[in-house]
């Protein structure tokens, strides 16, 4: 399909800083998405796409085709669990829960249950940056992990023009940056996590289908593995799309 550039009035005015990021979007491809998924997680690892759903009694794991969109695979959480975001680490899953205060490890292959830990505080999102967990809970804060105790081992403040950034959601580590929807809005920032500064605003916005809710709001981003592209969509969205953050 023909490439679409999606613009916002953000696009005239860059961020402020030395290295200006991306501003716009470029949609490359579309897939078919479930209209029931409340998407809290997304990414792709080794041909194989996950799907972290949540809401208590709706909350699940899932293995989808990443040429097709199906569901190959779900495991459901059980209530009252309110699944939120995934990341691979190797063979296993890691799994976040919203308000419980528990983490799921999971086989990656059959996306059953190996073992729970409990954490203090809330779980949004979680990626994987090199031998370490990024974790988000709504706040300006990133938390980072050992993926194999979820030990917190450091925090880092989020901040945009000295500001800060709350409402971090979804998270998809790529490249030693990582990538973040910011709750309620349809954003997506680059922060560098060895300082906490935002490094790329992107505006989302042109993507929302027309007759999505507010409520369903944007989140869900998977980095497209060898290439600079990303999975994006949004809870109960019926479209994934192929997108490039551009300049």
């Amino acid at each position: 399909m023909a490439a679409v550039l999606v613009c916002s009035a953000a696009c005239a005015t860059p961020p402020s800083g030395p290295a200006p990021g991306p501003t716009r979007v470029e949609v490359l491809g579309t897939l078919p998405h479930d209209t029931g998924a409340f998407t809290q997680g997304l990414e792709l690892s080794d041909g194989v796409l996950y799907e972290g759903t949540g809401l208590e009694g709706r909350s699940s794991l899932r293995r989808i085709d990443p040429e097709t969109g199906e569901v190959e695979h779900r495991v459901d959480l059980p209530a009252p669990l309110f699944g939120e975001g995934i990341t691979v680490v190797g063979d296993r899953i890691w799994q976040l829960t919203w308000q419980d205060g528990v983490a799921i490890e999971r086989d990656r292959h059959t996306l059953e249950e190996v073992r729970r830990v409990t954490y203090e505080g809330e779980g949004w999102g979680l990626c994987r940056d090199g031998g370490r967990l990024v974790m988000s809970d709504g706040s300006d804060e990133l938390a980072f992990r050992d993926p194999t105790s979820f030990a917190e081992t450091g925090t880092v403040a989020v901040r945009r023009d000295g500001r800060p950034v709350t409402r971090l959601n979804e998270l998809e580590c790529v490249d030693g940056q990582v990538w973040a929807n910011v709750w309620q809005t349809d954003e997506v920032v680059r922060i560098d996590p060895a300082n906490g500064l935002v490094t790329a605003t992107v505006d989302l916005g042109g993507l929302r289908p027309p007759d999505v809710p507010a409520s369903d709001v944007l989140n869900g981003i998977a980095a497209v593995p060898g290439t600079d592209e990303f999975l994006v969509t949004g809870k109960n969205w019926p479209t994934i799309f192929r997108v490039r953050f551009t300049w």
